[in-house]
């Protein structure tokens, strides 16, 4: 399997590719970046015989199509996919060869999946998997595996933490634009919006994470979730960056405007007010509290088993890069063997089998904590 990672130097690039160059049927791995310097490297990718580190524009169309011509998977790891998801989905769609990215940005799912990249990737025989990291991605697969074993999905509930200890790059952008403006939620049976980084809810995570602020924020499930479990009331997705002031500091920026993306006139010059916030939030000053080094995941879904009310709970904790690395890894070499077969543009709920998910990725190191509550419908 030849494959090419875009964003192949920043981190979750290279958590992906650390995975695939241990695999035998992998022939190389192309690492495509904007700033191909291969002191960003990790020792093992830059002296494999596997590796092949290149300069590649997301703006290039005809550059990148040239270049996936020659490979058998494209997994597009530059962020943020707000802006990078819609051209490099396109031009694996010309090139004719499989795509697969870590999209957690809503709005470039929508596009996806209501453009004409979906009839051209049919009509190609290739898949456009969408969403393949950590969240969305494995909280995806294991709300299929838990849905799988009910009888009727209620309630999902998706919440995460990252502590900033872990942020770079376009991640601070990601970051700070999920809670802007109105973003979608699935309530009550149908798609709403709700206004960004607000509803904080205190939820315990696994240690050394403990109780966190967690908000509504702009991720893709509540999008994609209801298209493949049918009969679900509530797909909510939440998410907090930590420790608390963070989070703090960026409602106080939201809200004062600091966080406005139209220009405004400052001494003769025109500032946009979100690039000068992203730009100083890539610093965080000495002996600023920046965390633990770990983020963390939770999964709820409730539903109903032969009558009874069931409650399945999954946390997991971990490293950033790694945990969004591994599950695009694993589905890139489930695709080369066959084991996802949906053709056009689909969410990891719609086409990786969770078994099989699973197995793979505990064998890597993975550790998942679970629970199931069961309890009769009776009610007095």
């Amino acid at each position: 399997m030849r494959a090419l990672v875009l964003g192949g130097a920043g981190g979750m690039g290279q958590g992906v590719s650390r995975d695939l160059i241990k695999q035998e049927r992998v022939s190389h791995v192309v690492l495509a970046d904007l700033y191909p310097d291969p002191q960003r490297l990790a020792p093992k990718l830059r002296d494999s015989d596997k590796t092949r580190l290149i300069k590649m524009d997301v703006n290039e169309h005809e550059t990148m199509v040239k270049a996936f011509k020659e490979i058998d998977v494209v997994i597009n790891c530059a962020g943020p996919f707000y802006k990078t998801a819609v051209p490099v989905a396109k031009a694996a769609v010309e090139a004719k060869v499989n795509y697969i990215d870590i999209c957690d940005d809503y709005e470039g799912t929508e596009i996806l999946f209501n453009s004409e990249i979906d009839a051209m990737a049919r009509a190609a025989g290739i898949t456009v998997l969408t969403g393949m990291g950590s969240d969305p991605g494995t909280n995806n697969v294991l709300v299929k595996w838990y849905a799988d074993h009910l009888d009727a999905v209620h309630d999902i509930y998706l919440y995460w933490v990252v502590s900033i200890a872990e942020l770079a790059g376009a991640a601070w952008d990601h970051s700070l634009h999920m809670t802007l403006g109105e973003i979608p939620q699935y309530l009550d049976g149908k798609l709403v919006h709700v206004e960004g980084g607000t509803e904080e809810t205190p939820e315990s995570f696994l240690e050394p994470l403990g109780i966190c602020h967690v908000r509504y924020v702009g991720h893709p499930q509540p999008l994609t979730i209801p298209k493949y479990i049918t009969g679900v009331r509530n797909v909510i997705i939440k998410g907090a960056l930590i420790p608390l002031w963070v989070d703090q500091l960026i409602k106080e920026q939201k809200d004062t405007g600091f966080l406005g993306k139209d220009p405004v006139e400052v001494k003769g010059t025109e500032v946009t007010p979100y690039d000068v916030a992203l730009r100083l939030w890539e610093t965080i000053p000495e002996g600023r509290d920046r965390g633990p080094q770990a983020s963390g995941l939770k999964v709820i879904v409730k539903g109903e088993r032969a009558g009874k009310k069931v409650t399945y709970t999954a946390d997991m904790v971990g490293r950033m890069a790694p945990g969004t690395g591994l599950p695009a890894s694993i589905a890139a070499l489930m695709m080369d063997a066959g084991e996802v077969t949906e053709k056009g543009v689909v969410a990891p709920e719609g086409c990786i089998n969770p078994a099989k998910f699973l197995e793979a990725f505990l064998k890597r190191g993975a550790r998942i904590h679970q629970t199931e509550t069961v309890s009769s419908m009776l009610e007095i």
